[in-house]
């Protein structure tokens, strides 16, 4: 159940760490960022299914009782998953991005989002994600952490194309810090 989640434009001053803000508030793709800092990168695929949004999500994907596409993924640098992320694509439209979704396996949504013409990105929007949100447990299972914090820091952004968008979420695990 999700209690109150609260996304905003703005991350507050002094949180989180510079560190880890640097990453937060990157404009560019992620992928490409892991790729220059690891000595290999991967993308792992975890699922890709219909599902329905998260009430969070709804909003942003058209009528809340269609399903939606679900994609999520572990960025791996160097072996060790730095990076969960959860896309969402309606299956209210059809068109060039949900043919391109259901074939990307392990290949990385920001390397296409990035470099194919067309792309429109909508503004970040940030939250601190903790044991109460979805996304918090299946960040911190698919990761493998054993320890995991009290809160995990988490982006989100529409990407646009030709009348289709998807919801990009990506919530940042605590080995990214080592980056």
């Amino acid at each position: 159940m999700i209690a109150r989640s609260h996304w905003r434009r703005r991350l507050l001053r002094g949180a989180p760490l510079p560190a880890l803000r640097s990453w937060l508030l990157e404009t560019g793709s992620l992928t490409a960022r892991c790729q220059r800092m690891a000595t290999t990168f991967r993308v792992r695929l975890l699922t890709y299914r219909l599902g329905k949004p998260l009430p969070d999500e709804a909003a942003w994907l058209g009528p809340a009782h269609l399903p939606a596409h679900v994609r999520e993924v572990l960025l791996e640098c160097d072996g060790v998953p730095v990076i969960f992320a959860h896309t969402m694509l309606s299956t209210a439209g059809h068109g060039r991005l949900s043919r391109w979704l259901a074939r990307l396996g392990n290949r990385s949504l920001g390397s296409l989002l990035f470099t194919h013409p067309g792309f429109q990105r909508g503004p970040l929007e940030f939250i601190r994600v903790d044991r109460r949100h979805p996304l918090f447990a299946r960040a911190v299972s698919a990761a493998a952490l054993n320890d995991p914090p009290a809160e995990l820091w988490a982006r989100r952004s529409v990407h646009a194309l030709d009348g289709q968008a998807v919801l990009v979420t990506e919530v940042f695990l605590p080995a990214i810090l080592a980056h």
